[in-house]
């Protein structure tokens, strides 16, 4: 039973384990440098500003807002989140192809949002790893989808009414970047369809029954 839980926790999610461990660290370090929640502090940290990404080509900052986070509550809930979710994609496409979506999502999701506030000429310091945890997501869906509509314990319908809500406070709130979660969304589900394979179903028979 220790055993089972420990390979479903720990060794079968050790990607999704690595990234929650890698983004608490770079948090811890530069809380105790300095206050993550003071944004010009952020800004010398690699936060994502679309003006110095654009016209001063700091491409570096499209990676490193990813495993930035402004305050305890900014990285609790996304790590809540890819703790819960990122251990069911993990187990389904496997642990490369799901480094693949996590990064190339959060990319997605910083270029995407860049060019947003780039054209409305909204100078936004932004950061977080929502964007690479909305590939996750949109990954998910996409892998349930085709599993029937459910994988393991979780459910289209489910999963849905968690992409349905997240985007709807992301309208509401003016903190929250939707921008990044849409395309971090979008990136997720066309990379899974790229990479997932549904397993063929496999069966055993016994030769003395068959005859």
């Amino acid at each position: 039973m220790l055993k089972e839980a420990y390979d479903r926790i720990v060794r079968n999610s050790i990607i999704t384990n690595t990234f929650i461990l890698i983004n608490i660290i770079v948090f811890m370090v530069l809380e105790i440098r300095g206050s993550t929640l003071d944004t010009e502090y952020m800004l010398n940290n690699g936060a994502a500003v679309s003006l110095l990404i654009v016209d001063y080509g700091q491409y570096y900052r499209l990676f490193t807002s990813m495993f930035l986070h402004f305050g305890v509550e900014h990285i609790f809930n996304n790590m809540l989140v890819l703790f819960f979710l990122g251990d069911n994609l993990e187990r389904a496409i496997g642990h490369i192809k799901f480094i693949i979506i996590y990064l190339l999502s959060g990319l997605g999701a910083s270029i995407l949002s860049c060019a947003f506030n780039y054209i409305r000429g909204e100078v936004v310091v932004s950061a977080g790893a929502s964007g690479a945890i909305f590939g996750v997501i949109g990954a998910l869906f996409y892998v349930v989808l085709i599993n029937k509509g459910r994988l393991e314990n979780v459910t289209i319908k489910r999963l849905g009414a968690m992409i349905v809500f997240s985007l709807y406070l992301g309208f509401t709130e003016a903190s929250i970047d939707n921008a990044a979660h849409i395309g971090g969304g979008i990136c997720g589900i066309l990379i899974a369809i790229v990479l997932y394979r549904k397993k063929k179903a496999s069966c055993c028979f016994d030769d003395d029954i068959i005859q």
